[in-house]
């Protein structure tokens, strides 16, 4: 079975419905995980995703901030919402799919939007900073993040670091920055191996090529210096690393009218 999924922060699902159709319409994958969807359970436009054939929704959303949404084609058997740092804050949601969606073996996704920790990266003098590092490592210590064997995991989402020299327009100028220091870029790549998942982006694309999904609303025109950083990802369990028959970055995305500061990354797997 081809299974197809997007992960895209689309920063106000409300704000920006109107590209996510035109994407939804065009791409058509199988299931899309939202970031950053600004908005309660109830404020979120469920009619809309129906009409376009998105009839099965897991929410967990918040006013005004964070939120994360899996919209699909597909029924879930079951989802789940987690809680980091002791914050109820809507920063993630999983689901299974399984029987219900004719599938074999189950797979199990998990939604993220992690922390983007302000502007100054210090723990100490930056509370936001010290809750993303407290985030990554609690990643890394929860065990059902940690698939083993034939576990046919999946884990999306904006996780806000871009841990590759490669995954930045500049490593040297932003060893400095929120997103690319290395001690986020460390405890990122340390949840990564605990939990033997595979990258998708680096696994088809060399660690030399550069790799965006994300260009700031600062830039004026975000083409010119293409100043960009690898913030969204796709991690996939051991069991399916040889299912991955597609990847893809919707770059155009970022010039649609009125658009997010992310662009949709997708993958495209055999399960």
């Amino acid at each position: 079975m081809r299974f197809s999924l997007t992960t895209w922060n689309i920063n106000s699902v409300r704000l920006r419905i109107d590209i996510v159709a035109k994407f939804l319409k065009s791409a058509r994958p199988d299931v899309l995980c939202l970031q950053e969807t600004k908005c309660i359970d109830d404020a979120f436009p469920l009619k809309r995703f129906k009409r376009l054939g998105y009839e099965h929704v897991a929410l967990n959303g918040q006013k005004g901030y964070h939120g994360v949404a899996i919209v699909s084609k597909l029924p879930f058997d079951t989802t789940d919402i987690r809680t980091f740092c002791d914050k109820i804050d809507s920063r993630h949601i999983s689901v299974a799919f399984g029987e219900k969606a004719q599938l074999a073996k189950p797979v199990v996704l998990h939604n993220f939007y992690v922390p983007a920790g302000g502007d100054i990266p210090d723990p100490v003098l930056n509370p936001k900073f010290d809750h993303k590092l407290k985030f990554l490592d609690e990643m890394k210590a929860c065990e059902p993040l940690h698939p083993r064997g034939d576990d046919r995991h999946i884990l999306v989402g904006d996780l806000n670091v871009a841990p590759h020299e490669n995954d930045v327009w500049s490593h040297k100028q932003l060893l400095r920055v929120v997103s690319h220091t290395p001690i986020e870029c460390e405890k990122l790549l340390a949840t990564q191996a605990h939990g033997e998942w595979f990258d998708v982006a680096r696994e088809r694309i060399p660690l030399s090529e550069k790799v965006y999904t994300w260009w700031s609303y600062r830039a004026a025109d975000w083409t010119v210096g293409d100043r960009g950083r690898r913030l969204d990802h796709i991690w996939v369990s051991r069991a399916l690393k040889d299912a991955v028959s597609d990847f893809r970055i919707t770059r155009d995305a970022r010039s649609w009218e009125r658009p997010s500061d992310h662009v949709p990354v997708t993958v495209t797997l055999d399960v």
